[in-house]
């Protein structure tokens, strides 16, 4: 896999060859997301927005520390703004003010929380700066409490977790901050220059705040990589936090990413920080974990009876130990407010606040000064609308920051590489085809020539709008960085492979086609959906016959499920991804455009 920054080089290298050429080639794991942004709204945003309040009926009113929850997550280098609806929304710059508006209100303190995936996945202008301007937007968001963490890194993680009380910044691992491996993973945390910096910081000092996981673990020393926990002390009240990630990341990165490397189970993981930190006396825990889902959306104010989340995370939280009190989740980029049960009854605050800076969680806790633990808890998901409220003054010193980032970038990222006469989207059909899928397939099939190419949803991050294309608008649908690859597969391995869309799936991942059509019945028991598979030529798939097939080197390790593509025999490595649409998109006649065509159908 490609460093992001392999990519910088080569804009670095166009700033001083810019007059002489009037034309260059340019070279640079992945997951599918349940939620996608583009599926949350704005009658989404605002029903997210209501608070939902917990208060203990046997609170007596005594003496309470009042201190807020500031929870991010999935923000993915995400520096610029967004739009939500038509409004626009998020950016680095607006984010930072209203977390510190937040943070100006709360009456005895305020702490920001991150749930993972923080990096990886980036539009250009964080990604091609190895995501060193996501970290710098926590770094300037820390208070003067907050010290760099590589000075602590060789204590032990029991007494790490007690190095920066008062700093008010706490972040976890999430399955993209392992895109490149937990080296490169860590140096964005303790600090060092990559390979092919510096970037905008002449010396990289990494993270200026604890990152924490509990269920990472080294397999060669038996430890987690990162301190499981950390203890934050807010005016006399001590307040546990835990970190985790899925313990399906194997999964969903590129295995060379988590080479040597075993995720735990997270409920057992957290449980042990737990009982530690119980033992200190703690008894206010907040668990920040990079796993979730998304909440059904309904009208009305929040309603703390309306059936509670459901899937991995809400398992996860059922058997967390009673003296958690919050989790701040992540992954599904969409929102969660709700208040869940562990087994013996302690109701749970579960959050989550969309994705890519567009919102955050507001989290208040009153913690009892006698017993210090929470009496009262509530949340609200705001979103972080750039036309309304702090977003009318983003914060200038961010901006600043999104502005230097910019102009590193500008060379590579303005080139136009073609023009698209209507929107190309990842909004699927009921069969599972998309316009923007069915450009990627084709230009890995046409570059590779295989006969068929598979492209996994989960790496189609963006979509295309109308008009000029360039290269930048092409890397933010692809960010990883993933080399085409090539191989044989029989007519019957490729029928398993479109029958893996459904199987051991949390939810479908409907592979986008080039080179052939299939029909699939949703009727049908999985394993067996897929009722026919045609050729170019609208002849059957032979089972015995062998066909060339490429698709991307994650899907073709077996991210994503997709088990049967490391079977693929006399395999070639080709071009990156980023490339062969680059490549492809110039060589179509200007202006192209590519649409849904029935290359996928759905009965039932």
């Amino acid at each position: 896999m490609r460093s992001r920054s392999m990519w910088l080089a080569v804009a670095v290298a166009t700033t001083f060859s810019v007059a002489a050429h009037s034309h260059n080639q340019y070279s640079h794991s992945n997951e599918a997301d349940r939620f996608e942004e583009r599926l949350e709204g704005r009658e989404a945003r605002a029903k997210a927005a209501q608070r939902l309040t917990w208060r203990d009926s046997r609170w007596k009113y005594d003496p309470v520390v009042k201190i807020k929850l500031l929870g991010i997550n999935d923000f993915h280098g995400q520096l610029s703004p967004r739009t939500v609806g038509s409004r626009p929304a998020g950016g680095a710059a607006v984010l930072a003010s209203y977390l510190r508006a937040a943070s100006e209100s709360a009456k005895d303190g305020a702490i920001i929380v991150h749930a993972g995936d923080h990096v990886g996945a980036s539009p250009p202008n964080s990604a091609l700066l190895q995501d060193e301007p996501a970290i710098s937007v926590l770094n300037q968001l820390a208070n003067k409490h907050c010290l760099p963490v590589r000075l602590f890194r060789k204590l032990p993680h029991d007494v790490q977790a007690h190095t920066q009380p008062r700093c008010n910044i706490i972040g976890t691992f999430g399955n993209h901050e392992f895109d490149e491996g937990i080296d490169e993973a860590l140096r964005l945390v303790y600090g060092g220059n990559h390979e092919q910096g510096p970037f905008i910081e002449e010396r990289w000092q990494g993270a200026r705040f604890p990152y924490i996981s509990a269920n990472v673990i080294d397999e060669r020393t038996g430890r987690s990589v990162l301190p499981p926990h950390t203890v934050k002390l807010v005016d006399g009240v001590r307040i546990g936090f835990i970190g985790a990630v899925l313990k399906e990341t194997p999964s969903i990165v590129t295995p060379t990413g988590v080479a040597g490397l075993e995720f735990i189970d997270e409920a057992d993981a957290i449980n042990a920080s737990v009982k530690q930190l119980k033992r200190q006396g703690v008894k206010t825990i907040v668990v920040t974990i990079h796993q979730g889902t998304g909440q059904t959306s309904y009208t009305g104010p929040t309603d703390p009876e309306v059936a509670p989340p459901a899937g991995p995370i809400a398992e996860i939280v059922k058997r967390l130990d009673s003296e958690v009190d919050v989790v701040i989740s992540g992954h599904a980029h969409g929102f969660t407010n709700a208040l869940v049960a562990n087994t013996k009854g302690k109701q749970i605050l579960l959050t989550q606040a969309f994705s890519a800076s567009t919102a955050y969680g507001d989290i208040d806790l009153s913690i009892s000064r006698k017993s210090a633990d929470v009496v009262e808890k509530s949340a609200a998901i705001v979103t972080t609308w750039g036309d309304e409220g702090p977003g009318l003054v983003p914060d200038v010193k961010m901006a600043q920051l999104v502005a230097q980032a910019d102009e590193r970038v500008a060379p590579l990222v303005n080139r136009v590489v073609g023009t698209v006469t209507t929107a190309l989207t990842r909004t699927e059909s009921s069969a599972g085809e998309s316009s923007l899928g069915n450009l990627i397939a084709d230009a890995q099939r046409v570059t590779t020539n295989a006969d068929f190419a598979f492209m996994n949803p989960g790496g189609i991050r963006a979509d295309l709008a109308a008009g000029e294309v360039t290269w930048g608008d092409l890397f933010t649908i692809q960010p990883f960085g993933n080399d085409l690859v090539s191989m044989d597969l029989t007519g019957a391995q490729i029928k398993t492979l479109l029958e893996q869309q459904w199987q051991g799936q949390t939810f479908p991942r409907i592979l986008k086609t080039s080179g052939l059509t299939y029909t699939w019945d949703n009727a049908r028991p999985v394993g067996d959906r897929v009722t026919q598979i045609l050729t170019a030529e609208a002849t059957p798939l032979e089972p015995t016959a062998i066909y060339r097939v490429t698709v991307n080197s994650f899907i073709a390790a077996g991210g994503d499920n997709f088990l049967v593509l490391p079977e693929g025999t006399n395999r070639v490595v080709g071009p990156v991804d980023l490339d062969a649409l680059v490549e492809y998109v110039e060589s179509l006649p200007q202006p192209f455009n590519a649409a849904i065509e029935g290359r996928i159908t759905r009965t039932n």
